[in-house]
């Protein structure tokens, strides 16, 4: 697997020099995309910046993650975004090359 701004994902704590959004997406990579203390870390990031699009969209996947569709479509439309992927760890990967500015070749 190449490096990627995520593969710090083994450390205790995230990397304070990545963006915000960011650092709630590396949170939930952590927690292998489920409920538990590292989405409420993401959770309080996304939070504080609430009605920021970015924060937003990240939102929206961390109700999808609880299943919590008809709160994650809200946080979507608040985001301007829609779903694009099948499920949550594809549309993890599409916000994360999204937000890092990397792009597929």
């Amino acid at each position: 697997m190449a490096e990627d701004i995520f593969s710090t994902a083994d450390y205790r704590d995230v990397p304070k020099d990545m963006a915000k959004p960011l650092q709630a997406l590396w949170w939930i990579r952590k927690g292998e995309f489920r409920v538990g203390p590292e989405w409420e870390e993401a959770h309080i990031i996304v939070q504080a910046m609430e009605g920021v699009p970015e924060f937003d969209w990240v939102h929206a996947l961390l109700h999808w993650i609880e299943a919590d569709m008809g709160n994650a479509d809200y946080w979507y439309r608040r985001a301007g975004k829609k779903r694009s992927a099948p499920n949550v760890k594809a549309e993890w990967e599409v916000m994360a090359q999204a937000l890092s500015g990397v792009t597929k070749h």
